[in-house]
């Protein structure tokens, strides 16, 4: 990524990136914590929607968009706003509506420039469109003035959101190691995935779930992918992979997922005598880093086909959008069953 001096217009590409990107990334420059709106407007309005400024801020609401951050500050106002002076902001609403619409302008602004030059039918574009909307005008000001930067990498995230090439998709999908399903299923599913990462434990939800209903439809490959920022998730791969040479990946998988926080040597020990491993060979292959170079064998492919963060997953070669929403996957993997194309749009 590129520093901006600006770190409001950071941390509005950074939620873009977020939304783009799997859940957790390797450590780059200036990429801190982003923020999500202030308060949830359309959650307050729901548990407190009677009274002139509740009504008022709906009203609003309903103008800004119920999940921005506008929307947050005029609901947390409506609490300590007198009923008189809401009554009369509720008979002169118009003037708001107006203020709102032309602050909201900048948003417009830039969505059509960054979306005019990534594509307006990309995925990238639908991901600028949604976050956006919970921009305030200051920020969306302040992207506005480092807009080739923003583009420069907006249209990296496009490329690699880019279907695989046949060759290269089923380069990721051959693989000796953690899989279920046949071989020649017609769809293969691959994710590069991180034990200590927190949102491949929900992908590990997901993929119980894909198993469940598509096990003998299609072909898994799980590839890891540690991060360098997990210091436990590295030993953790090489676990996984041994626990594989005995037969046991998936019983091991699902320990390590359940236990994330407790990643250390003893707990891996611990976790493989729970699942039934001969400990003694578990042990032996990881002191002896038998199954190191292919943990870097796999980070390599992953690095290959842009994957940057995890979980990454690849379905038939197309990225996932959401590989954490069990919706998301199953609706792409459905497609791939009928050979249509992968449906687009906002991930769910």
């Amino acid at each position: 990524m590129f520093p901006l001096k600006n770190p409001e217009a950071w941390l509005g590409l950074a939620a873009i990136a977020l939304a783009l990107g799997a859940g957790c990334n390797k450590p780059k420059s200036h990429r801190n914590v982003v923020p999500s709106p202030a308060v949830s407007g359309s959650a307050a309005l729901a548990t407190n929607a009677s009274g002139p400024c509740q009504k008022y801020a709906a009203a609003l609401c309903e103008k800004a968009g119920k999940d921005s951050e506008a929307c947050g500050a005029l609901t947390t106002s409506a609490d300590v706003l007198s009923p008189d002076a809401c009554t009369v902001g509720l008979k002169d609403i118009a003037y708001s509506v107006q203020k709102l619409g032309a602050a909201g302008k900048a948003c417009e602004e830039l969505v059509g420039k960054l979306c005019g030059a990534v594509g307006p039918t990309s995925e990238t574009c639908n991901m600028v469109k949604t976050q956006t909307k919970q921009f305030p005008a200051s920020r969306c000001k302040s992207m506005m003035d480092h807009l080739p930067e923003i583009i420069a990498d907006l249209k990296k995230m496009e490329v690699a959101n880019q279907p695989l090439s046949a060759e290269v998709a089923a380069s990721i999908g051959n693989s000796k190691g953690p899989s279920f399903g046949p071989q020649n299923a017609k769809v293969t599913v691959v994710e590069f995935s991180d034990f200590q990462c927190p949102y491949c434990g929900k992908a590990a939800t997901v993929v119980d779930q894909v198993k469940e209903k598509y096990s003998d439809k299609i072909h898994f490959v799980f590839r890891q992918f540690p991060l360098p920022m997990h210091e436990n998730a590295r030993t953790a791969a090489e676990a996984a992979l041994a626990a594989n040479a005995q037969g046991k990946f998936w019983q091991f998988h699902d320990k390590l997922f359940q236990n994330q926080t407790q990643l250390t040597r003893p707990g891996l020990e611990g976790f493989a005598k729970d699942a039934g491993l001969n400990v003694v060979e578990f042990k032996k292959a990881l002191d002896s880093k038998t199954y190191a170079s292919e943990v870097d064998s796999d980070v390599k492919l992953g690095e290959s086909v842009a994957v940057q963060g995890t979980p990454t997953m690849f379905i038939n070669g197309a990225r996932v959008a959401n590989p954490t929403s069990f919706e998301t996957v199953s609706a792409q993997i459905d497609s791939a069953l009928k050979g249509t194309p992968a449906p687009t749009g906002t991930p769910g």
